[in-house]
């Protein structure tokens, strides 16, 4: 499964900048509102370190990381939920990610202007999340209207979607977004199904200047008190720093500017670990001579589910998955002696796969 993830925030805060460092994307990153009209859409690819080590091991014809899908959106303004700049078109690109990065920014330059006249990255995070707020209850008022209309034949069902709806509206209406409701496996369903852009998960991404990467700032420190409850992730990352990195083609010359500035890795990295923790990932490797490959399952997923991730007529056709643990893998250096030395495991339909896991699955169809 491909996680897609949507850069959003007001205008003139980095989203652009940080996209084109995270994507190579070239997408347009000017000093005025609305630069970004159309979203812009880019692939990154997911680093980890174990899947280059089962190719050093296996030396594959091909390698297939697993990649994430980043889209660009266009920078919103109060007033969106009413159409308001590029309101409408930004919440409708909205409801197509899995996750949201939300870029605040948290650094002084007089030479960049910021829409509302002054760096407050608590106000632009409210301004955003008023905006989606106000366009999820239309959604659900809309919803509800259709719910009661059909909860007329006092089904069990019918009413508790009603009281569901209701739940939802009330939650909004305190300005709290959706995703900090607990409900029902059904309540959440009806969530889904209403695409609630409030119910997404967020990383905001605090955008400072190369002085602040390492330890923050003032505004940075605000900011985490003012999500403390918010359930999101949010991380310290220079649009700017990311943007050098991304001009560097080689991977030693990367490390060198890294360990100049006192920083472990880019923040691309910080980026796809809070997405995957956000959404519950985990990945699996398949590993052949043909191909060593990485692949993105839910966590919890048992195994005919992971199969299916590959092609739907492996789950259909499960029989059974042969699994080596990945640090055995590495330990036993090939398949061959993970086998002889008793280490590879044969489960059935009711295995949960763990992250890390080396896999081969048996179907038939």
């Amino acid at each position: 499964m491909a996680l897609k993830c949507g850069i959003v925030g007001l205008p003139n805060v980095g989203k652009s900048t940080l996209f084109n460092a995270l994507t190579s994307g070239n997408a347009l990153a000017a000093n005025y509102p609305f630069a970004t009209k159309e979203p812009n859409i880019g692939m990154v690819t997911v680093p980890d370190e174990r899947l280059d080590k089962l190719v050093a091991l296996v030396k594959p014809k091909s390698v297939v990381p697993t990649t994430i899908e980043i889209v660009d959106i266009a920078g919103l303004i109060k007033g969106a939920s009413q159409g308001e700049g590029l309101g409408n078109q930004f919440l409708a690109n909205i409801r197509e990610v899995d996750a949201i990065i939300h870029v605040v920014r948290c650094f002084d330059d007089g030479q960049i202007v910021h829409v509302d006249g002054s760096i407050d990255p608590v106000r632009d995070k409210e301004i955003v999340e008023t905006e989606l707020i106000l366009k999820d209850m239309e959604t659900m008022e809309k919803r509800l209207d259709k719910l009661r209309k059909q909860a007329k034949a006092a089904t069990k069902e019918a009413k508790s979607a009603v009281e569901t709806a209701e739940l939802v509206i009330s939650q909004l209406s305190t300005g709290k977004p959706a995703r900090l409701l607990m409900m029902s496996e059904a309540g959440d369903e009806m969530v889904n199904e209403a695409m609630l852009l409030t119910a997404k998960p967020v990383l905001y991404a605090c955008n400072v200047d190369e002085k602040a990467v390492l330890y923050g700032n003032a505004y940075t420190q605000a900011f985490e008190i003012a999500i403390t409850d918010d359930h999101s992730e949010h991380i310290i990352i220079c649009a700017g720093i990311e943007a050098d990195i991304a001009e560097l083609d080689d991977q030693d010359d990367r490390q060198v500017f890294l360990n100049d500035l006192g920083l472990t890795e880019p923040g691309l990295h910080k980026i796809i670990r809070s997405g995957y923790r956000l959404l519950d990932l985990i990945t699996y490797f398949t590993a052949g001579e043909k191909e060593v490959r990485a692949w993105t399952v839910r966590r919890g997923s048992l195994a005919p589910q992971a199969a299916g991730v590959i092609h739907s007529d492996f789950e259909k056709g499960f029989i059974r998955a042969e699994v080596i643990k990945y640090h055995d893998f590495i330990k036993y250096g090939s398949e061959a002696a993970v086998k002889e030395a008793g280490k590879m495991a044969v489960e059935g339909k009711e295995y949960v796969v763990q992250d890390g896991d080396v896999m081969h699955f048996r179907f038939n169809v």
